[in-house]
């Protein structure tokens, strides 16, 4: 897989890529990833992004030359399964998405700032919009991590045990069951005598039913699904 991430602040973001499981897909060659300084496509000799928007109002808004300059060019090099701009009003993340962008070859993020792109990116190339959640936060570069972070562990070979990935909370619209490790009693709290037990089928009748009462009291939306 190929992540091309276009940002204004590409030091923000180079950080969570050189650790952890991040690292190591790059490092096995499971993904690349890539950044791209928007204000290198600007044409303003001070390398401006943003002005003011037509008809008035608060806030700057990313022009659209820099920004189409930069995605076709990205374009001319490679076919691109997804577009995805980060943005408030865009799709909540989920697992679903994230189990469905991990499939994909090519993928380019952009990273909003200030009240947003102009509306004509959109039109012209965007192919997908989400959002990490109902908040806002100062640019997208935190979303496009956590978006890149939850496709990337997703895909074969990166995480050491994959069986682990795909018994993650929300993978089959639960939530995860309790879960326990040594010592066995710790100041009088002891670990269920079930998962002592060394029968896996009831094991794992436990845990789907722990799962379903968790997933009731804290999520029932996920029930309805």
């Amino acid at each position: 897989m190929r992540i091309d991430i276009i940002t204004v602040l590409p030091e923000l973001m180079e950080s969570p890529f050189q650790a952890s499981i991040l690292k190591r897909a790059q490092e096995k060659g499971l993904v690349e990833v890539y950044f791209h300084q928007l204000r290198d496509f600007s044409t303003n000799k001070y390398k401006q992004i943003d002005d003011t928007p037509y008809g008035g109002g608060a806030g700057m808004v990313m022009m659209i030359e820099p920004i189409d300059k930069c995605i076709s060019k990205l374009k001319s090099e490679r076919e691109y399964d997804e577009i995805i701009y980060l943005t408030p009003d865009g799709e909540t993340l989920n697992q679903k998405i994230a189990n469905n962008l991990s499939i994909k070859e090519n993928l380019i993020f952009l990273c909003g700032h200030y009240k947003g792109i102009d509306q004509r990116v959109r039109e012209l190339h965007i192919t997908k919009e989400i959002s990490i959640g109902d908040f806002v936060l100062t640019g997208g570069e935190l979303a496009a991590c956590v978006l890149a972070d939850s496709i990337i562990r997703l895909i074969p070979g990166v995480i050491g045990d994959e069986q682990s990935a795909l018994t993650d909370s929300f993978q089959d619209n639960l939530l995860s069951p309790p879960i326990f490790t040594r010592p066995e009693v710790y100041k009088d709290l002891e670990v269920p005598k079930i998962l002592l037990s060394g029968n896996f089928a009831k094991i794992e009748e436990w845990r789907h039913e722990q799962a379903v009462e968790i997933t009731t009291k804290k999520r029932p939306d996920l029930l309805e699904n």
